[in-house]
């Protein structure tokens, strides 16, 4: 199955984890990939790893304005278009807000929500004339809360609400925006709780298909959201968990 053939995809954050796997997974299906990172050693791993084809590793720090718009020069210049956004960039923070710093807000707030709107104003032009779509990644807690985390809360739930406006503004034009929201996924942001298995139950105890997610499995979900197969499909935050988000909430008895 190649979906993606003559197709140019830029994925943030694609040094590692959902990024790095969606990566294989377009270039598997024929896509020309550019993996976008802070970190050139993570990208170039990533870039070893990719099926044979015309791929770009382009370090650059989404949360920079200039870093992006130059970003969107490079890719334009290399191959003259863009089909399909997936902005994967994020990190995250834990305690209550009265407690955090403006460093942390801003800090989670200039990687998960400045840097989505950064990539996006800068690859539309080129999104709208191939008429291609974007991929946020938000997440469950951007559709509900969590203890400890409403910094991250705040940035993923802007995430939700974004994408079905953009939807809404750029669908006459032909543009799709949809986005993923993955529940508790093994990253690396999540590989400490790998080795706890007291949290592991925790976790396995609300996930209707008892197991965490694998990259791959949000891999799969983008891909297809990014395809023709999804081409009546614009504004969803589609959860990608396993079926948490099925539950009201009440203990698992």
């Amino acid at each position: 199955m190649e979906r993606f053939n003559n197709k140019v995809v830029v994925i943030t954050g694609a040094g590692s984890g959902m990024g790095a796997s969606s990566a294989q997974r377009f270039a598997q299906e024929g896509a020309k990939v550019v993996l976008v990172g802070r970190t050139q050693a993570k990208l170039d791993a990533t870039l070893a790893r990719l099926a044979p084809g015309d791929h770009l590793a382009v370090q650059a720090d989404v949360a920079q304005r200039e870093a992006v718009h130059q970003l969107a020069e490079k890719v334009l210049q290399h191959y003259g278009q863009v089909d399909v956004l997936v902005n994967n960039a994020g990190i995250h923070a834990q305690g209550k807000a009265h407690e955090a710093s403006d460093e942390t807000w801003k800090k989670v707030m200039s990687v998960d929500l400045d840097g989505v709107f950064y990539c996006i104003r800068a690859f539309m032009p080129a999104l709208l004339k191939s008429r291609g779509n974007i991929i946020n990644i938000s997440s469950v807690s951007g559709l509900g809360g969590d203890w400890g985390m409403s910094i991250y809360n705040a940035a993923k739930g802007a995430i939700t609400n974004f994408t079905r406006s953009l939807a809404m503004d750029y669908g006459a034009d032909g543009v799709r925006v949809n986005a993923i929201c993955p529940g508790f996924t093994f990253t690396d942001m999540t590989k400490d709780m790998k080795q706890n298995q007291a949290v592991l139950e925790k976790f396995y105890d609300r996930i209707p298909l008892g197991r965490a997610g694998e990259p791959e499995d949000v891999a799969a979900a983008i891909a297809f959201l990014a395809s023709d197969d999804a081409r009546y499909i614009t504004g969803v935050n589609l959860p990608v968990d396993g079926g948490i988000t099925a539950a009201n909430g009440q203990p698992h008895l």
